[in-house]
């Protein structure tokens, strides 16, 4: 009842509120009471549009409803006032003769106040949107001089932004349900294992907001702190080195793996040839090219002197990120279908360890633009894939499915593990690690 009573008061106080230079010139004209008008409006609008509910969600996600919320009134407050200019500045109608000067400084208020709430519910919507993404937020701002055009895509900005609200809410109330619940509490800590590319950064997380949401569950979290261009052999030294330091830490027998793309065969080898069998109870990889991705075939067949000067850059740049020991050249060259295969013979699976696998799948080539190509490149090669390696690749040990959503977009390489910490609709990617954790817990890991 409250939420229709919110809707009908807004309804009739914005267009007073924006009309206020007219509003005050026809209560002069009665003689009537102006500050009592002005404190019911004042009144209305606190109590009658307060929403209730911004309570169970983050500050962030309060500010963005607000931009959606000040984007409505604007949009609504602008067309009130066009019906308004037609029938009172043209037609008249009014019970006494305002006078140009207050009919335009009332023109002014009015659009002003629009313009003023379009304004700020944008820019909020821009600075605390997850959901919206970069090429969104492009749109956003490139197409508001177009008529029109400006005006749908700040309509389906808004319901991504209302969807997103939506989503944290549920988030919120999940959380609270949770409240000290040992739902990821492992019998054995986690290893999280990075890909390639990548290294495990103090202030900037590989894998997003998966790992804060899995310790508030009760999972106990390490990182495998490998190199980013480094060989299979060499990091899996240092998942080694990673391994025993964490069972010396926490005084526990074994570990759990999870592992993503390259760090899946990286951990493969550190549990298989480098004796970490006995010490791991279970490896999970995530979008792991077991069997090779075709697009890296395509690569190797670049003339090699080309391939070396771009492996040059990245192994100096690395250097600098903190690598002791950047192979570009080898570490690409180890995704080849050729070198996979000799890879899954020479490092066989280790009995008493689970082995398991999951991986994502693109719907077509606009989920992710940034992996367009390799996806195109893979398509008619391998079928279905995450815009880098095919669902047949990544399939390993007990293979527990694809991910991906219900809309068009599908779920990338890098989507599942939150990479861009974006919630995409029909996927909740940090949810999907507490199911894959809670599986874990349930099977005695």
């Amino acid at each position: 009842m409250k939420k229709w009573l919110s809707r009908l008061w807004l309804a009739v106080s914005l267009p007073l509120l924006l009309n206020l230079p007219l509003c005050v010139g026809l209560l002069l004209w009665q003689k009537l009471s102006i500050p009592g008008f002005l404190l019911l409006l004042l009144l209305g609008n606190l109590v009658f549009l307060r929403d209730s509910k911004r309570k169970d969600v983050s500050f962030r996600v309060q500010m963005m409803k607000e931009g959606g919320r000040l984007v409505y009134f604007g949009l609504y407050g602008m067309t009130v006032e066009i019906l308004l200019v037609i029938r009172v500045y043209f037609q008249h109608a009014l019970p006494f003769d305002p006078g140009p000067a207050l009919l335009a400084a009332n023109a002014v208020f009015a659009f002003g106040g629009c313009a003023l709430f379009l304004t700020l519910g944008v820019c909020l919507m821009i600075l605390t949107s997850r959901r919206l993404g970069v090429v969104r937020r492009l749109m956003m701002i490139l197409t508001m001089w177009i008529p029109l055009l400006n005006l749908a895509v700040l309509l389906y900005a808004c319901r991504l932004v209302y969807e997103e609200y939506d989503f944290e809410q549920e988030k919120a109330a999940l959380r609270r349900l949770r409240v000290d619940s040992d739902l990821c509490k492992t019998r054995y800590p986690l290893v999280m294992v990075h890909g390639i590319g990548f290294r495990d950064l103090r202030y900037f997380n590989y894998w997003g907001r998966i790992p804060r949401e899995l310790k508030r569950n009760g999972a106990t979290v390490y990182y495998g702190n490998q190199e980013a261009f480094g060989t299979i052999v060499y990091n899996a030294e240092d998942i080694k080195k990673r391994i025993l330091q964490v069972m010396e830490e926490t005084g526990c027998e074994k570990v759990n793996i999870i592992a993503h793309s390259k760090g899946g065969l990286d951990a493969r080898y550190a549990v298989s040839r480098l004796g970490m069998g006995p010490y791991v109870a279970s490896l999970t990889t995530m979008n792991t090219p077991h069997r090779g991705c075709r697009f890296v075939d395509y690569a190797c067949r670049l003339p090699d002197g080309l391939y070396r000067l771009v492996a040059a850059c990245f192994d100096q740049t690395f250097l600098r990120f903190g690598d002791r020991n950047p192979d570009f050249y080898t570490a690409t060259h180890q995704f080849s279908t050729k070198e996979s295969e000799e890879f899954n013979r020479q490092v066989p699976d280790v009995p008493g360890v689970y082995y398991q696998s999951y991986t994502s799948k693109m719907k077509n080539l606009f989920s992710h633009l940034l992996l367009s190509i390799p996806y195109c490149m893979i398509r008619p090669l391998e079928g279905e894939n995450d815009g880098l390696v095919s669902v047949t690749s990544a399939k390993w040990g007990e293979f527990q499915g694809v991910f991906s959503n219900s809309h068009l977009r599908g779920i990338s390489h890098g989507d599942i593990i939150d990479l861009k910490r974006e919630d995409y609709k029909g996927f909740d990617v940090v949810e999907t690690y507490i199911q894959i954790v809670s599986k874990l817990k349930e099977k005695g890991f």
